[in-house]
């Protein structure tokens, strides 16, 4: 199976596509819940459909509020409000993607998607 991410409704339209582009199945919030729903719905709806949760939300980046064992995974695109990182950081998500191509692989644990670097935390 290949991998299947649940969109945020944060995620830019642009990070959808992309991933798209690349042949990933990509759900996006807005066609699935009320772009209003609450945190934990959303990452509840992505583990209910067994989908890694991609998101620019810094909530879902809280190893606490959302132990990343509980989850399919978890993909934290760290923009920090500047939108012109975004390419830098779609394509180290892309390369990172390519690499390792198994749901396994991110069952478990929180990617933290940076400008220079991808931090993994469980």
């Amino acid at each position: 199976m290949g991998l299947r991410f649940f969109a945020d409704q944060c995620v830019p339209t642009v990070v959808i596509e992309t991933l798209r582009d690349a042949d990933y199945e990509v759900w996006y919030l807005r066609d699935y819940l009320p772009i209003e729903s609450p945190d934990l719905v959303v990452i509840s709806k992505a583990q209910e459909l067994g989908m890694i949760l991609i998101s620019l939300n810094g909530d879902f980046a809280n190893i606490f509020d959302y132990p990343p064992s509980n989850y399919q995974g978890i993909i934290a695109l760290q923009v920090r409000n500047h939108p012109e990182v975004l390419p830098q950081i779609v394509s180290r998500l892309t390369d990172y993607l390519s690499a390792n191509p198994d749901m396994g692989h991110y069952k478990g644990k929180l990617f933290l998607i940076e400008v220079h670097r991808i931090r993994i935390r469980q």
